[in-house]
């Protein structure tokens, strides 16, 4: 049986972060879908149609003997409908802080009820990435500040372009 995993976000923008995680954990399941969520109460900057694309072209640098394939999907509605309909087994999380950690087992504990049958996986952040959140990063360049160590050399382009103008 093949291992399905989910790893959903907003990707607003996909940061160094984000990457870290898709590669990671690309070495745990078979076939990685990445769910690029539509999440409007956090205002996104970048259109869905935007992320997918910049999700996609930096998923398509990762790839190599015994990692998973990946799909990049737009995530629509309820988590669980979602991964049902992927068939994914597994959901993959991004842990930085205690923060995310709270608002992780509560989400967790609920889609545990939603539907038993699908794990939810933690990975911690690297250290490298542990403070690096899209909301900063944005804040950071719309501000005129530094964020190449944070976001690859394509997403910075496009950010820059957004605030821009």
């Amino acid at each position: 049986m093949r291992r399905i995993g989910l790893y959903p976000g907003t990707f607003d923008p996909p940061t160094n972060g984000h990457i870290d995680i898709f590669g990671r954990a690309m070495k745990l399941v078979d076939e990685l879908v990445i769910g690029v969520a539509v999440n409007e109460s956090k205002k996104p900057l970048f259109s869905l149609d935007e992320r997918v694309a910049m999700v996609k072209a930096e998923c398509a640098k990762l790839n190599g003997p015994g990692l998973a394939e990946i799909r990049v999907l737009p995530m629509h509605g309820l988590l669980m409908k979602f991964a049902e309909a992927c068939g994914a087994q597994i959901i993959l999380r991004g842990l930085r802080a205690v923060q995310d950690f709270e608002y992780e087992f509560q989400m967790t504990a609920m889609n545990e009820q939603l539907n038993p049958d699908i794990e939810t996986v933690f990975l911690m952040a690297d250290v490298r990435h542990q403070a690096v959140a899209s909301r900063l990063v944005k804040e950071i360049a719309s501000l005129g500040g530094n964020i190449s160590s944070f976001v690859t050399p394509e997403v910075k382009t496009a950010l820059l372009e957004k605030y821009r103008k």
